[in-house]
């Protein structure tokens, strides 16, 4: 017969069942609590970027979520003109954690411009980056996406194509139809993703029109001639996050989301977030009610 502790009331229906050996509840963990809710295993498909923020900040954001990242963006040229030792701190913490590191567009289209492209990728090369971001959002392209595939293989580099003009506003059907053939032939050269232009703002560019209404047909298209898989959603706010995953669901790629909106992003995906619960989760069998 198993006794109880001396001066503790008896238990009650309800109560937590205690170990034989020690009396402690049995340990459980945060992850083991998510999959008892039916949320599914999901990989990282979340890019967010870092526009500059302080060594601190992006070591705490990649400790605490890191294994949500799919790839973490050093955007614009801010990480090329803050100190060396900090740039290599972030990529150092983000080694610890085993995400991969991808340069944005922006030093990629100046350095091609001015004839420094191959010193470019040996830089991104020494400090350990794993992909660049390619595109002509604000320079001519000079060279075929076959050579860039190319050049940055040498160095180690994988490449993703950022589509879209950065002043051009918003698509139309023309427009898109042109990107998807650019996209298509980045894609036949090696490019192991396509990115469709969101900037920081999600309003009068890319799939977003002057109120920030997302081109749900024109985001279609794009999936459909790239496949999810290999097509980034920039969505840099909340809205237009939330409208991509509402329309394509938990697996959609997105990037340029900041750090500290990266778990919202990833708890909506879930369907852990009160605006996503019915929809993104699946509904469970109705249990028995708690006594």
């Amino acid at each position: 017969m198993c006794g109880r502790i001396a001066g503790q009331p008896p238990g009650r229906k309800g109560d937590l069942p205690m170990t034989a050996t020690n009396g402690s509840t049995p340990r459980s963990s945060t992850r083991e609590f998510v999959r008892s809710l039916g949320v599914p295993d999901l990989p990282p498909l979340t890019s967010p970027f870092d526009p500059g923020y302080d060594v601190a900040t992006v070591v705490s954001h990649i400790e605490q979520s890191g294994h949500l990242i799919s790839l973490l963006k050093l955007s614009m040229c801010c990480w090329l003109i803050a100190d060396e030792s900090a740039t290599r701190a972030k990529i150092a913490a983000a080694k610890r954690k085993h995400v991969t590191l991808v340069t944005g567009g922006g030093p990629f289209e100046i350095a091609k411009d001015r004839g420094r492209l191959e010193e470019y990728l040996e830089l991104n090369a020494s400090l350990g980056i794993d992909r660049i971001e390619a595109g002509h959002g604000f320079t001519e392209m000079n060279h075929t996406p076959a050579q860039i595939v190319a050049l940055a293989g040498r160095y180690g580099l994988s490449v993703q194509m950022e589509l879209g003009d950065k002043h051009g506003g918003a698509f139309n059907d023309r427009v898109v139809g042109e990107l998807i053939a650019t996209g298509m032939e980045w894609l036949d050269a090696g490019a192991v993703a396509i990115v469709v232009e969101g900037r920081e703002s999600a309003q009068q560019i890319g799939l977003f029109d002057d109120s920030g209404k997302l081109n749900f047909d024109a985001a279609e298209a794009f999936a459909r001639a790239f496949g999810m898989e290999r097509t980034i959603f920039e969505a840099p706010n909340k809205r237009s996050q939330f409208d991509f995953l509402n329309h394509f669901g938990p697996r959609v790629r997105l990037s340029n989301v900041r750090l500290e909106e990266l778990l919202r992003v990833e708890i909506y995906r879930r369907g852990l977030h009160s605006d996503a619960y019915g929809t993104m989760l699946a509904p469970l069998p109705l249990s028995e009610p708690v006594a």
